[in-house]
């Protein structure tokens, strides 16, 4: 009898210490899951949680805002200790922010911006991304007309994305090099809505377009569809993500960048963040930052992005990024870049 009080006491005892030893529960709430991007991110932060000891809930709000804010408060229910959140509606947010609050849950905003003093924000410069789009077509167009596909206008990074654009062309646009003729949100980022937006463009500049800004490669895609179907090849288009299909977009030459963030580096410092939070700790490399529409003071974190061009193709591939027969996919071997060869 002694010996079976002896084992169940040692039982119980390594039963506390291994619930003392895992990490948080990390709940994940995802604005539009349907994108190809945010698949990888989900892969990194899971596998950076495993490795933590930390475990992962999620929800898709599929586009609404309405929904998003169900699925923070299901995911506080059922037990999340910090939540990643890639807002769908940076204002519409705030109710779900507050349910937190009130448990006193961590939130990190993932990617995109949540203006709240108490949220940490995690993300790639993204000002930085629009500088190194608009650099790219500038590179290949210095003069002309240019259109500007932004991105969703509940979206601060749309914002973020612009002023790097403006930025890079502030001079070639005082000097009368470049002159914006045309620019339009995107709701929700769409690649349709993009598409309609620069089908609508094309007729009222009746087809009087040199170069097209575009604020990522969804956007992108639709902004090319658009000039193809009216006959028009070789305008300049630049994107971000590097998704997959904009890489083989690039290989073949119909579109002219993308920026690449890579998301599964997002992932792993989002992992690993939420894990301190969770411990009540500061994010290793954190800083104070104030650079949102409302001067809101927060704790932030900013990744480096890269350019992807034909000319360096190859870093995405050699990253293991994309496969190589993919960036490569009906490439003409005579005119094909160097990762092509």
């Amino acid at each position: 009898m002694r010996m079976q009080q002896m084992w169940a006491a040692t039982t119980l005892l390594m039963a506390s210490m291994t619930a003392l030893a895992a990490g948080p529960v990390v709940g994940v709430s995802w604005s539009n899951f349907q994108e190809e991007r945010w698949k990888t991110d989900e892969a990194a932060i899971k596998a950076e949680l495993a490795r933590l000891g930390g475990s992962y809930l999620s929800a898709d709000a599929g586009g609404s805002p309405e929904k998003q804010i169900g699925d923070v408060e299901s995911l506080l229910a059922k037990g999340a200790k910090v939540l990643i959140i890639l807002a769908m509606d940076k204002d519409a947010i705030q109710p779900a922010l507050n349910k937190a609050k009130a448990r006193k849950v961590p939130v990190l905003a993932y990617d995109r911006l949540i203006e709240a003093p108490e949220v940490f924000y995690l993300t790639f410069d993204n000002r930085e991304v629009g500088r190194l789009q608009a650099k790219a077509v500038l590179a290949v167009k210095p003069q002309g007309r240019y259109v500007m596909i932004k991105g969703s206008p509940s979206d601060p990074n749309a914002d973020f994305l612009r002023a790097g654009q403006q930025d890079a062309l502030a001079d070639a646009v005082k000097s009368g090099a470049v002159k914006i003729v045309a620019e339009e949100y995107t709701d929700g980022w769409k690649p349709e809505v993009a598409q309609k937006n620069m089908e609508q463009i094309l007729t009222r500049l009746k087809g009087g377009v040199d170069a097209v800004v575009a604020s990522n490669d969804g956007t992108a895609g639709g902004a090319i569809a658009a000039l193809a179907g009216r006959g028009l090849r070789g305008v300049p288009v630049s994107g971000q993500d590097a998704d997959h299909a904009a890489l083989n977009r690039i290989a073949l030459g119909t579109q002219t960048v993308s920026v690449w963030k890579d998301s599964r580096a997002l992932g792993r410092e989002a992992a690993a963040a939420a894990v301190q939070l969770a411990a009540g700790k500061k994010v290793d490399g954190a800083t104070a930052w104030a650079g949102g529409e409302r001067k809101v003071s927060l704790q932030a974190k900013f990744l480096a992005p890269v350019a992807i061009t034909q000319a360096n193709l190859d870093q995405v591939i050699s990253a293991g990024w994309v496969p190589k027969a993919v960036v490569c996919k009906g490439v003409d071997a005579a005119k094909a870049p160097a990762a092509c060869k």
